[in-house]
């Protein structure tokens, strides 16, 4: 897959990100991209606390499977403390608890469990069809079609440069305020490459993971996660890793929302590879409140 050359730079910088200092014995310290927002990336801390586990585990063993926390916004400004405690070593798998600390409080909090390699059983439900990237307009012409009258937060999300790079597969929801049916699909990929290890290539796609959940389950509301009159934000995010996946390519991120009740909406969410395979499911339950002065 071709890349235009200066596109590498937003993934090295996530890379460098993910390259945690040791400070101890099970515990590691990680800074954050400089982009200007309010608070830290979801998904910047669930890559950030894999890899601080990942580096408490043997290398034969591969994450299957995390659940994790969002406990209070994360802090740009300040680095990340991750504090890996090592809760079981059996003969297959290893389970550890991950706390991330920032001000002398716990911002996040995830469960990780790793495997060794094992063969078994295997199925898998398949891939809708969809259009092909290649098909979709690309970020650059929807950013000279759409932002233009878009609103300035919406302008400031779309303007940074990002490691990953989104193609929805339809722009109705950038269109209309109609009340749509509770899924997308969208095409992501990583801008720049990513190294041929199987610990990386597990960081990016649980960084890609909390991309575009909330916006589903907005869908049949007609609004969406840039309406100043509603608080948005992750509450938990849970995935599944199946199969392993090299980030070369682009990845399909189907999305439902099956509920959204109580302040909170909850979406599903699975990722394939361009051939079909289904490499991860992802499931996140965010908060959607009214502002008071609304």
């Amino acid at each position: 897959m071709s890349r235009p050359p200066e596109s590498q730079a937003a993934m090295d910088q996530l890379l460098a990100t993910l390259d945690l200092e040791k400070l101890e014995e099970n515990l590691f310290r990680g800074s954050s991209p400089q982009v200007g927002w309010q608070r830290v990336f979801g998904g910047q801390v669930i890559a950030q606390a894999l890899m601080a586990a990942q580096r408490t585990v043997a290398d034969d063993r591969f994450v299957h499977s995390l659940h994790a926390y969002f406990i209070r916004p994360g802090d740009p400004s300040v680095p990340i403390v991750y504090q890996v405690d090592r809760i079981r070593d059996g003969s297959s798998f290893a389970t550890r608890w991950i706390v991330a600390i920032q001000h002398g409080h716990p911002i996040f909090s995830m469960s990780a469990s790793f495997q060794v390699e094992e063969g078994g059983l295997d199925h898998q439900v398949p891939m809708p069809p969809v259009t092909p990237p290649e098909k979709l307009m690309g970020e650059k012409e929807f950013k000279e079609l759409f932002l233009a009258q878009a609103p300035e937060v919406v302008r400031k999300y779309w303007s940074q440069d990002r490691p990953i790079e989104i193609r929805p597969v339809s722009l109705v929801h950038y269109l209309t305020k109609d009340k749509l049916e509770p899924r997308q699909d969208i095409w992501v990929r990583a801008v720049g490459a990513v190294p041929a290890d199987r610990h990386y290539q597990a960081c990016i796609l649980a960084y890609l993971s909390d991309m575009t959940l909330l916006d589903t389950s907005l869908y049949p509301h007609g609004t969406s996660i840039f309406n100043p009159k509603l608080q948005v934000a992750s509450l938990d995010h849970a995935m599944w890793f199946h199969r392993p996946c090299t980030m070369d390519d682009w990845l399909l991120y189907t999305q439902d929302s099956p509920s959204s009740s109580g302040a909170r909406g909850m979406t599903r969410g699975g990722l394939y590879t361009r051939s079909g395979t289904l490499v991860a499911s992802v499931a996140q339950e965010g908060l959607i409140r009214k502002r008071a002065d609304e």
